[in-house]
């Protein structure tokens, strides 16, 4: 047994030299025994006992700022034994079958222990600086003796609470990461060194340990100072387990004094004065057998053996576990081996086939990485088409720009030196090309946007396999870009010609053009609308005049309430004599069918929507253009109905037309009074845009008319251009750039980079790449030779 136990901790030291010491990361957890204890509790004392040799900095403050790995190895003593004696009466001469090796200095031998000390020293200041601060870089010795067991002991700084000379003000808080890093992991035993002669409860090293192991199943518990206690008191209840129970228990020891330490007391006497004090102590000598340095040593032993031999299965599969990782991460780096033209040019033919395919999948939504976060690739084109663009297009107002005195204007400049008798049609030509102009802005934007979502989409394509050759890389990027570039101009000069056909003929026959008889019965709507909801105001508005008064005077009228009604009174007189006397001078149809429609409306009366819609709307229609947006024929009587979207050229009128239906009949119109004009006009520039009286001058009410039809007209043909144009451009932009580079990627990259003289150049491997290979080719081999020592006992 006591073979298979050395050959375990022969096992753990040969995998730690792999693992830790060559990687240097402890990835496999290994079993080793932790030492935790406060600041003077006593820890170097124990390793030192444990040695055999004084080989450990001392000094006030923190001494240990560095983790120090001891691995404890035994070796046969080639010696007789009166040498042995004689160099051991000597502390500060080493035997010759004991020495020291320190893992940063593998070439040399250490054999005056001296030396050591002196070394660890330097190294921690090297590595830590002389601030007093710690790191977390560890130490690595090896002691080779006769006279030890085979142990792996790790010793970390004292824990401390108040920062002295130049300790960081944060000591406390490092000491206890460090110290927690080490003693959580599950293959740790942890050594809680306590001074005998404080209280156990303010153990700073159980605290920590009953953290991490609260049931105590791998914590053993030292006591250090047993014979400084005071006089009358004893640790045996705690060294029975009767205070604080751990499953390995309580080992009391005695370590050197100060004064022996300063005197160079010979270790082998500190050790022989230990077991007498043990022995002849009344209340210890009964457990004289289980206190002690040498019981310490032995437990430990023992107790890391059966913890290997517990553990060593689940080394084994974590092991094989980082094999399987470290082989899939070398893996991802490539092959390093480019034997001849013939390798090296498939190796470049692939990687174009990666990226042309990873490109177009971006493109398509087929890609295997599609993110979940945002949107990316096609649905960023798509984004664009209908969010971005449409957006765009509908946020434009087709006449925002165009005041009443811009409209009245190219209407004036339309008809050169003759006064116009009806709305020129080369002023809405005049108007309406501008206008669709205002449509090339966002689509020009709209190719742009896409043009650089697919350079972003090229930069992100490729596979960690390319990110091996970064001047492949950076070459295929380059060819994709310019490609993209080059298609550029084509799509953004077809989609400029887009906006340029639209502007060249004017369509005015276009069956979802609102026309001239359409825009005038919608701007002769919109008036009687104005005019009979400001009327339906002002009669509730004197309505409500009254009942406030009338609740004012308790009910009773007041003059002024007779003033009111009179007001009303003559109001209705007038309003029936205005509908009279238009009625007088209106044609027989316009008294039958509008004449009543226009007194509700004056009168503020409710009328239904049907008899405002259909009386009063034919009334005027028929006023203006006849019956059903026709000519009236003598003797015809014409179909009422709803006016149709589309009329035909032949039955639909022209604007001369219309216009000239209105002069003729202008001497039937009734004559409104200057005020009525002006607030007429008042009230349509508040209402459409047109400005205010004080910036423009005030528009008679045939010019009035004849701003608001064509700027319904306008507005009317820039729908139908803005609907052709949200769709013609996307189509535009997919063919001419998207689908067009995703056709001709492949064939791109291939007549650019796959030349012979490139082939050199384009499979440069950057430097880190390189350096992260060999550390997994390093890495892979160490486990694998640590696989083979674990299958030497397993």
């Amino acid at each position: 047994m006591a073979a298979l136990g050395d050959d375990l901790l022969r096992i753990v030291n040969q995998l730690q030299d792999l693992v830790f010491n060559t990687i240097g990361t402890d990835s496999l957890d290994l079993p080793q025994i932790v030492v935790v204890g406060s600041q003077s509790a006593g820890k170097s004392s124990v390793l030192e006992n444990i040695v055999g040799r004084d080989f450990l900095p001392r000094g006030s403050g923190i001494v240990t700022r560095r983790p120090l790995i001891l691995q404890l190895i035994n070796v046969e003593d080639d010696e007789t034994a009166p040498e042995v004696n004689e160099a051991y009466r000597n502390p500060t001469q080493a035997r010759r079958s004991e020495w020291a090796e320190f893992h940063h200095i593998p070439s040399r031998r250490f054999t005056d222990f001296g030396d050591v000390k002196r070394e660890i020293e330097n190294e921690t200041n090297r590595v830590a600086g002389s601030n007093k601060g710690i790191v977390r870089q560890p130490i690595n010795l090896k002691i080779f003796s006769p006279h030890v067991l085979n142990l792996t002991l790790v010793d970390l700084p004292g824990l401390t609470k108040v920062p002295i000379g130049d300790q960081p003000a944060d000591i406390e808080k490092q000491t206890r990461t460090l110290i927690s890093e080490f003693i959580a992991k599950p293959n740790s035993i942890i050594l809680a060194v306590s001074p005998a002669n404080v209280d156990l409860v303010n153990s700073e090293a159980l605290k920590l340990a009953r953290h991490v192991d609260p049931l105590g199943r791998r914590t053993v518990g030292v006591l250090t100072k047993v014979d400084l206690m005071d006089h009358g008191t004893n640790a045996l209840d705690i060294l029975s387990g009767r205070v604080y129970p751990l499953k390995l228990g309580f080992i009391g020891v005695v370590n050197r004094s100060q004064q022996d330490i300063q005197g160079n007391k010979p270790m082998d006497e500190a050790l022989k004065a230990e077991n007498e004090f043990f022995k002849h102590h009344p209340a210890y000598r009964n457990i004289a057998n289980r206190c002690g340095t040498q019981f310490l040593a032995k437990t430990l032993n023992q107790t890391l053996m059966v913890h290997i031999r517990e553990r060593l299965p689940d080394i084994k599969a974590r092991l094989n576990t980082l094999m399987g990782q470290t082989q899939q991460e070398l893996a991802s780096y490539g092959d390093n081996q480019f034997s001849g033209k013939e390798h090296r040019g498939s190796m470049i033919l692939q990687q174009m086939t990666k990226f042309a395919s990873s490109f177009i999948s971006s493109i398509d939504g087929t890609s295997s990485e599609i993110s979940t976060k945002q949107l990316s690739g096609g649905a960023r084109i798509y984004y664009i088409f209908n969010s971005v663009f449409g957006s765009s297009l509908e946020s434009i107002d087709p006449t925002s720009n165009l005041s009443a005195l811009d409209i009245r204007t190219a209407i004036r400049n339309s008809t050169g030196p003759r006064p116009s008798l009806f709305v020129p049609e080369m002023a809405f030509d005049l108007l309406v090309k501008p206008q669709i102009k205002m449509l090339e802005g966002p689509s020009q934007r709209c190719v742009e946007l896409v043009y650089e979502e697919l350079i972003k989409i090229c930069h992100t394509c490729g596979s960690n396999e390319l990110s091996r050759f970064p001047r492949l890389q950076a070459k295929l990027i380059e060819v994709v870009s310019d490609l993209l570039r080059e298609r550029l101009g084509p799509a953004s000069s077809y989609v400029e010609s887009l906006i340029s056909i639209q502007r060249a003929y004017i369509n005015t026959n276009h069956p979802n053009f609102l026309g001239a008889a359409a825009a005038m019965s919608h701007v002769v709507t919109n008036k009687q609308e104005r005019e009979r909801k400001k009327l339906i105001e002002e009669e509730r508005a004197r309505r409500e005049k009254r009942r406030l008064k009338e609740l004012g005077a308790n009910g009773t009228e007041t003059p002024e309430d007779d003033e009111d009604a009179a007001t009303e009174k003559g109001d209705t007189i007038n309003s029936r004599k205005l509908v009279g006397k238009a009625g007088r001078s209106m044609s027989p149809a316009i008294r039958e069918n509008g004449a009543g429609a226009l007194a509700a409306a004056v009168n503020g009366r409710s009328a239904s929507p049907a008899r405002l819609a259909g009386g009063a709307r034919d009334s005027f229609l028929t006023y203006f253009f006849g019956k059903d947006g026709a000519p009236q024929q003598p003797g015809g009587a014409g179909t009422p109905g709803a006016l149709p979207r589309h009329v035909s050229q032949s039955q639909e009128p022209t604007f001369s037309q219309s216009i000239r239906r209105v002069e003729e009949k202008a001497t039937h119109r009734p004559a409104l009074s200057s005020s009525l004009v002006r607030d007429e006009e008042v009230q349509r520039t508040t209402e459409f845009g047109f400005g205010t009286a004080d910036v423009e001058p005030a528009l008679t009410e045939r010019e009035a008319m004849e701003t608001e039809l064509i700027r319904a007209l306008i507005s009317s043909y820039f729908n139908i251009v803005r609907e052709t144009i949200a769709d013609q451009v996307p189509k535009a932009v997919m063919h001419l750039l998207v689908n067009h580079s995703k056709d001709v990627v492949q064939n791109r990259l291939v007549s650019e980079l796959y030349k012979e003289a490139l082939f050199e150049e384009l499979l440069y491997e950057d430097d880190g790449v390189k350096k992260e290979r060999e550390k997994c080719e390093k890495l892979l081999q160490t486990y694998r030779e640590a696989a083979k020592i674990i299958g030497e006992v397993l």
